[in-house]
């Protein structure tokens, strides 16, 4: 296994085009281990901890650039004002230790349905910043990133530099089905996110199906209920009917697997309650900001 450490961007997109199955690595809480327990055996190895670039983030007015590699710490302490789906999703990562060394980057890399920041990324509509020297840079749609289990529409010779995630304008919440309550791998998990200035809701679900999606069919009925009955505007508690129904449509979405962390009609049932869960959570956060507007006009 031969070890590449490119020490600018430009380095790492030149040593990407020669050799277009180096594996990229910078936290490496992923890469390790599958190389630890000998399931992947990579000819080339692409450290990308000297590229400075990867590690920066900047807040615009509409959205977040950041970096691939940005550490969840980060993202935990400086962005939670701007990103709260995504610094929830943080905390549960593994330990302190894997929260200051792994990024954002690494789980679009890796793709697994597992990864815990998906389904936020998913409610937030983010979009995933990748390049290559023959090509240059493109913006890649969060919905259209996942194509299989483990695989993303990268070519075999861009490298993700960047997400681009559009600051919070409402609650988002995450949720994490777990079999303990640190250093695991979620049974299962699910983003929420409301976007009060489109009246719109969106979700994402992590390790209940062959890669991470949303509940669309329970978006569309959530934000049609919304609508048709004025919550938006009048601020009133969402009917146990409503939420039920949206709860029963995001487990619909499933497409699970039994495996040792869980049946797959627990991962059903599970989604279904987080689902029910964060509605209520995001939606009262949302009444309460709502109606100290209100008071204070």
């Amino acid at each position: 296994m031969d070890f590449l450490r490119p020490a600018s961007w430009e380095e790492a997109l030149a040593a990407k085009a020669e050799h277009p199955t180096a594996v990229p690595i910078a936290g490496g809480t992923d890469v390790m281990v599958e190389i630890n327990f000998d399931h992947r055996r990579p000819e080339y190895l692409l450290d990308l901890n000297r590229v400075g670039d990867l590690y920066e983030w900047e807040v615009g007015e509409e959205s977040v650039r950041l970096g691939a590699s940005v550490p969840y710490t980060r993202i935990m302490e400086d962005l939670r004002a701007e990103l709260p789906g995504l610094a929830l999703a943080s905390h549960t990562v593994a330990s302190p230790q894997i929260r200051n060394r792994g990024g954002v980057g690494g789980n679009l890399g890796t793709a697994s349905p597992a990864g815990d920041a998906h389904p936020a990324l998913l409610a937030a509509g983010a979009e995933v910043e990748v390049e290559s020297a023959a090509r240059g840079s493109r913006l890649i749609p969060i919905d259209d990133f996942y194509t299989g289990v483990k695989r993303n529409a990268l070519q075999p010779d861009e490298l993700i530099r960047a997400v681009h995630i559009k600051k919070a304008d409402g609650p988002q919440q995450y949720s994490k089905v777990g079999t303990r309550n640190a250093m695991v791998i979620a049974v299962c998990a699910f983003g929420l996110a409301l976007h009060p200035g489109t009246r719109t809701v969106r979700t994402g679900i992590g390790s209940a199906a062959p890669t991470p999606v949303r509940a669309r069919a329970a978006e569309e009925f959530l934000n049609a209920a919304l609508e048709e009955g004025g919550f938006w505007d009048n601020g009133k508690i969402i009917t146990p009917s409503v939420a039920k129904q949206f709860a029963e449509l995001c487990s619909a979405a499933c497409n699970p697997i039994d495996d040792v962390r869980g049946t797959a009609s627990y991962r059903r049932h599970a989604v279904g309650v987080m689902a029910r869960r964060t509605l209520t959570w995001t939606w009262e956060s949302y009444r309460g900001t709502r109606n100290t507007s209100e008071g204070a006009a």
